[in-house]
């Protein structure tokens, strides 16, 4: 397992957290991580399968304080949840989309939105 910090590739075992997961030591930037480090359940007091079903809620559209409601939890942990996962997809989409090659883009959606924009631009002068 490579260090995700500075990408050593090896890391030693460093102990257990409070909850009994492995904690690994970096030898080159002395860093201590566990094996969720960098993932939705980092430093969360959540299950997995709790976290799944939340965002699975929140994807088909429930309200974020009926989610509280019904999985007994903070609306601040509910919210958290989401924000994280959000961004951690964004990021995945922003990686792969990186590695697309393009010839061509199609701009016919923007002309139509700037035209019509100037048209309305006009009438309201």
């Amino acid at each position: 397992m490579p260090c995700p910090i500075c990408e050593h590739e090896t890391v030693h075992k460093h102990g257990k957290t409070s909850k009994g997961t492995q904690r690994y030591l970096c030898p080159q930037c002395g860093q201590t991580f566990s094996e969720t480090f960098d993932s939705l359940y980092y430093r969360r007091q959540i299950s997995p399968a709790e976290a799944h079903t939340i965002l699975q809620s929140h994807a088909e559209g429930r309200s974020l304080r009926g989610i509280s409601r019904i999985s007994r939890r903070a609306y601040g942990t509910v919210v958290s949840l989401v924000r994280a996962a959000s961004q951690k997809a964004q990021m995945l989409h922003n990686k792969e989309v990186q590695q697309v090659e393009t010839h061509s883009v199609g701009a016919d959606e923007m002309r139509l939105f700037v035209q019509k924009n100037r048209k309305n631009a006009a009438q309201k002068s």
